[in-house]
C-alpha cells in the first residue's frame, strides 16, 4: 500500500509541476484570445525563449536574478514585436489569417534561435539546490516548489490586475466588447500590445521555471505550446481560472498516463483529452467567455 501511495504521489508531483508550466502557457493563450480572439501559436516559442535565454544569460556570467529578469523581459519585447510587425499591420483580417501569421512568427523565432544559439540541449541549475524533499516515500524537488509557488503568485497577481486596476479593467472591457471599449475611450490597440507582452512574459517565466527539471532546446516550444493550448481549450478558451485548472489537469493526466500506462503515449494524452472534451463539452470544462475570468 505504502509503495503504491508513494508511486502515485511521485506521478502526481511530476504532473502538477509540468502542469503549472502548461497553466502559465494557457494563461498566455487566454490573455491574447480575450484581447483579440486570436489564438497565438507562437506562445510555445516564448516558453522556449525564456528557458534558452536564461541559460545564455547565466552562462554569460550574469547573476541568476538578473539573468531571469532579462529572460522574461526579452521575450516580452519579442511578443510586442510580433504584435506590432505581424498582427497590427493586418488589422481586421480574418481570425484564421491571424492564427497563420502567429504560426509563421513561431517558425521565425525558432529559426533564429536555432541559428544563433544552436541545436544543443541546455540545463539550468535548480534555484535552491537539488536535495529532494521526502513526502510519504515520494520525492519532491525543491525546483517543483519554485514552479508551483511562482505560478500561484502569478495567478494572484493577474487576478489583482484584472479586478483591481484600471488597466486590467480596460483589458477586460476590450475582451467583452471591443467597440464599446473604444467608445468609452479605451485604447484597444494598447490593450492588444499589453496582452502580447504579458502573454510572452508568462510563457517565458514558465520556460525558465521548468528548465532545471526538463532541460531546454530550440525546439521544446512546439510541444509545450500545444499542451498549453490544449489546457486553455480544456478550461474553456478565454477563461483564466479554466486555463490554470486545465494546465494542471493536462499535466497530471500526462504524468499518470506515462507512469501507469507507458511513457511512449505521454505526448498523445493531451490530444486524446482535447478530442474527448471537444466531443462532450465543446465549450470546455468552464464554458467559453464566462464572466469569472482571472
Amino acid at each position: 500500500g505504502a509503495v503504491m501511495l508513494a508511486q502515485f504521489l511521485q506521478f502526481l508531483f511530476s504532473g502538477i509541476t509540468v502542469g503549472a508550466t502548461y497553466a502559465l502557457a494557457a494563461l498566455g493563450f487566454t490573455l491574447i484570445y480575450n484581447a483579440s480572439n486570436v489564438i497565438n501559436f507562437a506562445q510555445g516559442e516564448f516558453i522556449m525563449l525564456g528557458g534558452m535565454l536564461a541559460v545564455v544569460f547565466t552562462q554569460a556570467g550574469l547573476p541568476l536574478p538578473v539573468a531571469l529578469v532579462l529572460a522574461i523581459l526579452v521575450p516580452a519585447i519579442v511578443g510586442v514585436l510580433v504584435e506590432k510587425l505581424a498582427i497590427e499591420p493586418v488589422k481586421g483580417a480574418e481570425t484564421v489569417t491571424l492564427i497563420i501569421i502567429t504560426i509563421g512568427a513561431s517558425l521565425v523565432i525558432r529559426g533564429i534561435v536555432q541559428v544563433v544559439l544552436g541545436k544543443g540541449t541546455h540545463s539550468l541549475p535548480a534555484f535552491s539546490g537539488d536535495t529532494p524533499i521526502d513526502i510519504l516515500g515520494a520525492t519532491l524537488l525543491p525546483q517543483s516548489l519554485w514552479v508551483l509557488g511562482v505560478t500561484a503568485l502569478v495567478v494572484v497577481a493577474l487576478w489583482y490586475f484584472f479586478n483591481r486596476t484600471l488597466q486590467g479593467k480596460a483589458m477586460l472591457a476590450t475582451s467583452y466588447n471591443r467597440l464599446a471599449a473604444e467608445l468609452v475611450g479605451i485604447n484597444t490597440s494598447w490593450v492588444l500590445f499589453m496582452s502580447f507582452a504579458m502573454s510572452a512574459a508568462l510563457g517565458a517565466l514558465g520556460g525558465i521555471l521548468i528548465t532545471p527539471i526538463t532541460l531546454t532546446s530550440y525546439d521544446v516550444g512546439i510541444m509545450l505550446g500545444l499542451k498549453g493550448f490544449v489546457a486553455a481549450v480544456v478550461g474553456g478558451l478565454g477563461n483564466g481560472l479554466g486555463a490554470v485548472v486545465g494546465g494542471l489537469l493536462v499535466g497530471i493526466l500526462e504524468a499518470m498516463g506515462a507512469g501507469y500506462v507507458s511513457s511512449s503515449y505521454k505526448d498523445a494524452i493531451p490530444f486524446v483529452l482535447i478530442l474527448f472534451i471537444l466531443f462532450f463539452l465543446p465549450r470546455g470544462l468552464f464554458g467559453g467567455k464566462s464572466t469569472d475570468r482571472v
